[in-house]
């Protein structure tokens, strides 16, 4: 089977590069915590998601829109007076996400050099602008990629958009991520090649079923065998 050769590797950045949302969900049980007065465990974090997911559309994705969620949940569930020591807690624990440290996944430096090596990198991630900016910088990854997009949406316009503005089309490059949802399927819709490396934690707005049998999706373990599978491509 030919396939057009792949030029460019789209990679997806939180909980694919580094991790994340094991820091959102140590925020989440802090949350819980915080106001175990005011519901139980699971009445709480289902008023959360149902808050997150009818914020997105206005906050985007990110640590800031989150933090603004929880005051909002916090509200409702203290019947429109949180008290003030609550606010404070969910103020300070956004502002110490926004400050954690950057941890990359195991083998994410090594399997970038290769790939850098032979094809143009490009980082597509969703959130808070700075706070990914801050990330990226941290991270030292930085200097491997071609070009850093933060995008409020990722879609199969997305996709098409940004391979052909920093690659060579959709139909030669790979998106590489952990979000089903986000990172593959309207990647495959683009014409591009869609990789799942799954993370131990997605979070629920992530989720959706994969695509199994489509000739372009590929599913890894690990990071790690990315360089090798996009050569593989080549062979096929």
């Amino acid at each position: 089977m030919h396939n057009a050769p792949i030029t460019t590797v789209g990679l997806d950045a939180d909980d694919t590069l580094w991790h994340n949302e094991t820091i959102f969900r140590l925020t989440h049980d802090r949350f819980v915590d915080l106001l175990d007065d005011h519901g139980d465990p699971e009445t709480i974090e289902t008023r959360l998601a149902e808050v997150e997911r009818r914020n997105l559309r206005l906050y985007g994705y990110g640590v800031k829109g989150f933090t603004l969620s929880m005051i909002e949940t916090a509200m409702e569930l203290c019947d429109g007076g949180a008290p003030p020591e609550v606010v404070r807690e969910i103020l300070a624990a956004g502002r110490e996400m926004l400050a954690h440290p950057v941890e990359t996944l195991p083998g994410v430096d090594e399997a970038l050099a290769a790939l850098s090596e032979r094809y143009r990198l490009v980082l597509i991630t969703k959130g808070d602008l700075m706070d990914q900016e801050r990330k990226v910088a941290a991270s030292g990854l930085g200097d491997l990629f071609a070009a850093v997009e933060i995008v409020s949406e990722k879609d199969s316009l997305t996709y098409e958009t940004l391979f052909a503005r920093h690659g060579t089309g959709a139909d030669q490059a790979v998106m590489v991520g952990n979000s089903m949802k986000s990172d593959v399927l309207p990647a495959l819709q683009a014409g591009a090649w869609g990789v799942h490396i799954p993370y131990h934690i997605t979070w629920a707005h992530e989720l959706a079923d994969a695509p199994v049998g489509h000739p372009r999706y590929g599913s890894l373990a690990s990071i790690t065998e990315l360089p090798n599978w996009t050569a593989a491509i080549a062979d096929q």
